[in-house]
């Protein structure tokens, strides 16, 4: 059958009602998703799948209080901590980072792909980490190929919403999305990790600080191997020393050097036509870009692509050089930028 085929039968079952023949066909469509190489589509349908069972009730008057019930609250909640739902196309090509960096992420990935070996020795399966470094690095984009290479969903937390100045509530909230996580085979990414460290202003004796360390540490704890917690934080001395050293790996992210951001430029270029209308000067303004982030080159560069192909464009011709005055000019700014926030 074809994919058309399939969702033709799931449009007539779910018409028809027909639960029982809807599942079925919604599953073998996931496994026909799957054998064709269409791995993210076939993630996101599990996941709809997943929910939508999860949150199903049963025929007739469903009681208070009932574990459905629950259930259902327990979503709403829960929902308001997550900023999204997603699975990831990038993979290693995508991502610029030096060889000892590649080497770690490539070990953990080898870790999970070999669960089973690992398993049958009775080892343990790293499942936590955290990058750090500054901002732009690429924490964001490393977590994302994890993501993509491992073929799992990935859950994006909202630590700004999940941390309370209400007493507990913070310990409370974590603790329904690990819960949450606990039931499916996911990642699970809390960006600007070093939030939880804010809780220190909202305790005298830091008492809250310490609840929230330990239920981190017990929710690490209870976390299944198959299922992954990636933290990623530009302030590293925030976090508490106890929960530092329960993540299985913490990988430091640095600044781009010269190779880095001409391997990052060849990356962004590698798919298009586009070239620099004067070599020497772009590689004078790649030395410039020392010191700022990778986010911010790239940024730079296509702003400068774009405004290179207004400028040329004559409603026939473009232009398919880059002019590298406009891309220093930009880089300046960026930098100016740089030294007066500092």
């Amino acid at each position: 059958m074809q994919q058309i085929d399939y969702i033709k039968e799931i449009a007539k079952y779910g018409l028809e009602n027909d639960q029982e023949k809807l599942l079925f066909t919604l599953n073998e469509l996931i496994e026909h998703s799957k054998q064709t190489k269409k791995v993210n589509f076939a993630l996101q349908l599990q996941s709809i799948l997943k929910d939508a069972i999860r949150q199903q009730q049963t025929n007739g008057i469903v009681k208070i209080g009932s574990p459905k019930h629950i259930l259902r609250e327990e979503d709403r909640e829960v929902s308001d901590f997550i900023l999204e739902k997603l699975t990831s196309d990038y993979r290693f090509p995508n991502l610029v980072c030096s060889e000892a960096v590649h080497a770690e992420l490539a070990y953990f990935i080898e870790e999970h792909r070999s669960i089973e070996l690992l398993r049958q020795y009775d080892l343990p399966v790293s499942n936590k980490v955290l990058f750090y470094g500054p901002s732009g690095c690429g924490k964001t984009l490393a977590a994302y190929v994890l993501a993509g290479e491992l073929e799992k969903m990935m859950i994006v937390i909202n630590l700004g919403a999940i941390v309370s100045s209400k007493l507990g509530e913070t310990s409370k909230n974590l603790a329904k999305i690990f819960r949450r996580a606990a039931t499916e085979d996911c990642i699970v990414f809390m960006d600007e990790f070093d939030t939880l460290g804010k809780i220190r202003d909202y305790s005298q004796d830091h008492g809250e600080m310490k609840r929230v360390v330990n239920t981190i540490l017990q929710l690490f704890d209870y976390l299944p191997q198959s299922s992954i917690v990636i933290a990623a934080t530009n302030q590293k001395d925030m976090i508490d020393d106890a929960l530092l050293r329960r993540f299985d790996l913490s990988v430091k992210l640095e600044l781009p050097d010269e190779a880095h951001i001409n391997e990052l430029i060849n990356k962004t270029l590698a798919s298009s036509t586009f070239t620099f209308d004067n070599e020497t000067k772009a590689q004078k303004v790649i030395k410039d870009s020392l010191g700022l982030s990778y986010y911010t080159i790239q940024k730079t560069l296509l702003t400068a692509i774009k405004r290179s192909l207004f400028s040329k464009y004559d409603g026939q011709h473009k232009s398919q050089k880059i002019q590298t005055a406009v891309w220093a000019d930009l880089i300046n700014q960026e930098r100016r930028t740089l030294l007066e926030a500092s």
